[in-house]
């Protein structure tokens, strides 16, 4: 595969203009050129800007880490495992963790993880964490750089924690707010949502979990058996604006006593129409304090 330099600024979260300089300077990287003489850089390449970024974030001086040769940058990065802290240095663990995860390292990639939810939650993990290296490593994916089998390493991981955590929380009392939580038949992405049956969960709500791709119909079918206080679903594939005000005026007609709430791509929700029925959540702040507000337990807002 091969990278351009803004590509790297989109992987690292080094800006462009620092790459170059770190070249210029220091070495750091040794790009190949096209016959228009602009960079372009391989997984190698990749891997060591992202093992770069993670000492740079930790404290380490740029010219010293790019003396190091391989194999000490290596047995460097290994030892600062366990010391940066979390509020100052997130992007260690992101740069880190997708270094981990291409090598297909499942040691360090648990490691790593565990060590954020040890030290600030699953919650503050997930914000400043799991979320942003979710982002990043979409971009790679999109761009179709790193393959599938990446994706699912990942991100199985990721959901193996957050269920995990779910396994931890007590039943909710039966006179708690019932919320019923699935994905769209096109939509297969289900950690966000897994992490607001968590969220939920946390917060002392009932969650009928179906998880993704579930089929508009087979909602119509159970909808009414299930006596649900609150529906949520995230729409986050790109999709027609069309398409997406059919599936929102057909779900509407099938939960017209229940509160429906609605998160994902702004760039598709923004676009629909007549939703003033609808709770949109924008962000997970959002998110967050609405459940934790007495409505949350009502059946209607």
């Amino acid at each position: 595969m091969t990278y351009s330099i803004s590509d790297l600024e989109q992987l690292s979260g080094i800006h462009s203009h620092t790459i170059r300089i770190w070249e210029q300077r220091y070495g750091a990287l040794n790009p190949m050129r096209t016959e228009g003489n602009t960079r372009l850089y391989d997984d190698k390449q990749l891997r060591k800007l992202l093992n770069i970024a993670s000492l740079n974030k930790s404290g380490l001086k740029i010219s010293k880490i790019c003396s190091l040769s391989d194999d000490d940058l290596e047995r460097l990065l290994h030892q600062q495992l366990t010391y940066p802290s979390l509020d100052d240095e997130a992007e260690f663990y992101i740069s880190k963790l997708i270094n981990s995860g291409l090598a297909f390292n499942e040691q360090t990639f648990n490691q790593l993880i565990d060590d954020g939810i040890d030290k600030i939650g699953l919650s503050g993990c997930y914000r400043k964490i799991m979320y942003p290296l979710l982002v990043r490593l979409g971009l790679m994916w999109r761009k179709d750089d790193i393959c599938p089998a990446h994706e699912h390493f990942l991100s199985n991981i990721i959901r193996q924690k957050i269920f995990t955590h779910i396994n931890n929380l007590p039943f909710a009392a039966p006179s708690s707010g019932k919320w019923l939580l699935f994905l769209p038949e096109d939509e297969d992405h289900d950690i966000g949502l897994l992490f607001a049956s968590y969220m939920l969960r946390m917060y002392g709500q009932q969650v009928i979990f179906l998880g993704s791709k579930v089929p508009l119909d087979s909602i119509e079918r159970i909808f009414f058996t299930l006596n649900v206080d609150h529906v949520l679903l995230f729409m986050v594939k790109s999709r027609t604006a069309v398409a997406a005000q059919k599936y929102i005026d057909q779900l509407s007609e099938i939960c017209t006593s229940t509160q429906i709430h609605l998160a994902g791509n702004s760039q598709v929700i923004g676009k629909l129409k007549n939703i003033g029925h609808i709770n949109w959540f924008k962000t997970l702040d959002e998110f967050e304090t609405s459940i934790q507000s007495p409505l949350s337990h009502e059946r209607n807002f």
